[in-house]
């Protein structure tokens, strides 16, 4: 069956401050990332994501971009960049690239010339409004970061727009010259040899701020729609759109088969049933296995054959997943397999967040000073100062903080975990002399080995691509079982989300059958007895072939 090339790939997702330093200043860099691709290649993915490399203050980690078209000079340069996308392509793997469009960095040339005066060509690249009567805001949204979505600006006596940090204007999408500007640049880093684009909150460019719409705006896809035919439309390239927003109606628009917007989208509903309805995750929620698998099975069966899933536990604004949904302490190496087999087989593009494929863990630092990240410090200083309980918020910063996924890689057990030969720039978790990617290569039984597996099935077994999904035991509250199905084959993925045995009734019509085991973190079960007892943690996935009518 003939896909596009994306349908069977598996990314690998860098955050480059955190992967590997090649100079020693406790930075990661391209370099670093270079000196990995073979580590890369053994595990088998066929694309990165880079978390964005542009240059840029770091007020947001490089998510406030200053020049779309450089490299930030800690991380290298872009010859360094060019080196990367051709050592990855001799590898197999492509290279796409965090592209930020919903807003800038205030120090972007743009923004710079904007604020200057409201004669400047690029003032209408913002989004300006008078202050009211009184000299306060235009209105009183808040910032995702904290504080007012908007900051006053001395020069002209107006007020921008930012969603985000201070530090990150809004663009105007309605103004012609921004999309223009942003296309020319995506077709320059196409020309360059990136395969694609991750979007980042790209939902929000359709906003309409004086109808307080952000999310989902009136002219969102019609952007979407000129921004593919402009650039990666043509490309064969490999799209996905973060979006916060997206139900699965929106999805099967962003996703569609035709191809005229993206390839898929990120959503987040899978995430967001773990947060409080009113605090969001300062204040998460237990979790409910049987809530995540609705949602899995509604994405699945609902997106089949009208849009395309991107199948993710982690990134780099998640907790780890292993500390999320797996048990970190006895059971990290079993359940971190579980949770790999449970989302891998679904359909869709698996995303692996760096260290993922070790079973690297949450961090739990005591002091708020030793986090780095701009939402989590502001929050916590808002929070506290707001009559929250300080102790409280640092449980929800150690369950739910960005910089859990932000700690450096661990490589080895060497002096900072084989990331630099210096203080990093996030200390890194303290576990790094067990958890490592040299004890992991060292063993075939390590969670490595089994992404590396997962990976492989995928591209071996169409079913896994292409297969319809139907979800078994949908109100039992500790395993999540479920079987693909396609004209030659039956898969069934049986995983156990708790730390105790359980025991199961199978449907009547999977009883006895015998197959192939295809992948298990424990024995390997080819036949399905009526009382299956699956131990803590258990998973595993069983193929028989369908017989002629």
């Amino acid at each position: 069956m003939t896909h596009p090339w994306w349908h069977d790939a598996v990314v690998y997702q860098i955050y480059p401050r955190s992967f590997m330093d090649s100079n020693n200043d406790g930075m990661g860099d391209l370099p670093g990332i270079i000196s990995k691709l073979d580590y890369l290649a053994q595990l088998g993915i066929d694309v990165i994501w880079l978390s964005p490399v542009f240059k840029s203050p770091m007020d947001d980690n490089g998510y406030d971009i200053s020049d779309y078209e450089d490299i930030a000079p800690e991380f290298g340069t872009l010859a360094d960049m060019d080196r990367l996308i051709a050592a990855a392509k001799v590898r197999g793997i492509r290279i796409i690239l965090d592209l930020v469009v919903n807003h800038s960095s205030d120090e972007h040339p743009w923004f710079v010339s904007a604020r200057q005066s409201k004669e400047s060509p690029y003032r209408d690249f913002y989004i300006w409004r008078q202050p009211q009567a009184d000299g306060s805001p235009p209105s009183d949204l808040h910032s995702y970061f904290g504080g007012s979505m908007w900051e006053f600006d001395e020069p002209t006596g107006e007020y921008y727009l930012h969603q985000f940090s201070k530090k990150q204007p809004d663009l105007n999408w309605d103004n012609p010259a921004v999309p223009e500007a942003v296309h020319a640049m995506m077709n320059r880093w196409l020309d360059r040899g990136v395969a694609g684009f991750r979007m980042d909150v790209i939902d929000l460019i359709g906003k309409d701020v004086d109808r307080g719409i952000f999310a989902k705006g009136p002219k969102l896809h019609d952007r979407l729609q000129a921004m593919n035919q402009a650039t990666f439309g043509q490309r064969d390239a490999l799209t996905v759109g973060e979006a916060w927003s997206a139900d699965t109606e929106e999805a099967k628009r962003y996703s569609n088969p035709n191809g005229n917007e993206l390839s898929m989208v990120f959503q987040f509903e899978h995430i967001v049933i773990g947060w409080d309805p009113e605090h969001g995750k300062w204040k998460p929620r237990p979790f409910n296995l049987v809530e995540l698998k609705q949602v899995f099975a509604k994405w699945q069966t609902e997106l089949h054959g009208q849009g395309w899933n991107s199948l993710f536990w982690n990134n780099h604004d998640l907790p780890r997943a292993v500390s999320k949904y797996g048990d970190p302490g006895q059971y990290r190496v079993r359940s971190a397999k579980m949770l790999a087999i449970a989302l891998h087989l679904m359909q869709g593009t698996p995303y692996i967040y760096q260290g993922e494929e070790l079973g690297m863990t949450n961090v739990q630092f005591d002091a708020i000073d030793d986090y780095q990240d701009i939402e989590t410090r502001n929050l916590f200083a808002e929070r506290v100062a707001a009559g929250h309980d300080a102790s409280e918020m640092m449980a929800a910063i150690h369950e739910n903080s960005r910089d859990n996924a932000r700690t450096p890689m661990h490589w080895d057990d060497s002096d900072y975990a084989g990331f630099s030969q210096s203080q990093s720039w996030l200390k890194v978790n303290p576990n790094y002399r067990e958890i490592n990617a040299a004890q992991c290569l060292a063993d075939p039984e390590s969670v490595f080995f089994c992404y590396q597996q997962l990976i492989k099935l995928r591209k071996a077994n169409d079913v896994i691509v292409h297969g319809d999904f139907e979800l078994l035991l949908p109100e039992h509250e500790k395993v999540f079982a479920y079987l693909r199905v396609d004209q030659a084959n039956t898969l069934l993925v049986c995983t156990n989300f708790s730390a105790e045995s359980v025991s199961v009734q199978l449907p009547e019509s999977l009883l006895h059958k015998q197959g192939d085991c295809l992948i298990s973190n424990l024995e390997q079960r080819t036949t399905l007895d009526e009382n299956l007892t699956l131990a803590p943690f258990e998973a595993f996935v069983i193929r028989w072939e369908k017989t002629p009518a």
